[in-house]
């Protein structure tokens, strides 16, 4: 990592980790970049570093090929030219990470740029106090940023999934907002026949190599609260541009 790049972490206030989880990234980003493929690649460096499970799904989830990574970094849409643009919305996604977010548990920016968490709750997901006040916080960024038709996609497999449309739903009516909550059983699928318009809200990177433009809510609410960020780790690779970032 260059001293260029290291300045543009320090300037977003990211703590590194255990110097074994740097390593191992950057040995399987080495991989990675020469076509290896990815299970064998984590499964071979993390074995060597002697790495716990957790650590072995952060490196899955956050350490990318570096032409992958740059790919993805490029479809990103700052947070403050949303206005009037419809946004599709991965729900669950950005909501899941936002509670990681108001619990104060580790997060994570990739090699692409985007945040995520490290719980890997997804179907044993429940509703509770920090899902509303995570609907709370991406309505208010959308609404203040003046974002267009906004739809949110939810996982009818996810559990109370119809309790949390019918909240976003209400909330959204309560403000005026223009848009719809979507109860959908293939909801990755919904997502990645976005129109080619359409600004989508997704950390996934599935979602995101098939789409034209996104947004990282959860780094836009983030990146606005200087508090937050004891808890934002990274794994050492470039970074975006805080600009394209901040609010």
């Amino acid at each position: 990592m260059t001293s260029g790049d290291r300045d543009k972490i320090m300037c977003f206030n990211m703590k590194y980790p255990e110097e074994g989880l740097l390593l191992a990234a950057r040995d399987i980003r080495y991989l990675l970049g020469r076509g290896y493929p990815k299970s064998s690649a984590i499964r071979f460096v993390a074995d060597h570093y002697g790495l716990e499970k957790s650590r072995r799904y952060i490196l899955s989830r956050n350490v990318l090929a570096p032409n992958i990574a740059s790919a993805r970094n490029r479809k990103r849409v700052p947070c403050t030219c949303i206005s009037d643009r419809p946004v599709l919305i991965d729900g669950y996604n950005v909501l899941i990470t936002l509670e990681s977010y108001l619990k104060g548990e580790e997060m994570w920016m990739g090699d692409d740029g985007f945040i995520r968490d490290n719980r890997g709750v997804f179907r044993s997901h429940v509703n509770d106090n920090e899902t509303f006040r995570s609907v709370g916080m991406m309505l208010s960024f959308l609404r203040t940023n003046a974002a267009g038709e906004v739809t949110v996609v939810l996982d009818r497999q996810m559990s109370m999934s119809g309790q949390l449309a019918l909240t976003i739903r209400q909330c959204m009516a309560g403000t005026g907002m223009a848009g719809q909550v979507i109860n959908s059983g293939s909801a990755d699928h919904d997502l990645k026949k976005a129109r080619s318009h359409d600004i989508v809200a997704s950390a996934d990177g599935v979602i995101i190599d098939a789409v034209a433009e996104v947004i990282d809510i959860p780094a836009c609410i983030i990146s606005g609260d200087h508090h937050s960020r004891k808890s934002l780790y990274s794994l050492g690779a470039v970074q975006p541009d805080q600009e394209n970032i901040e609010i």
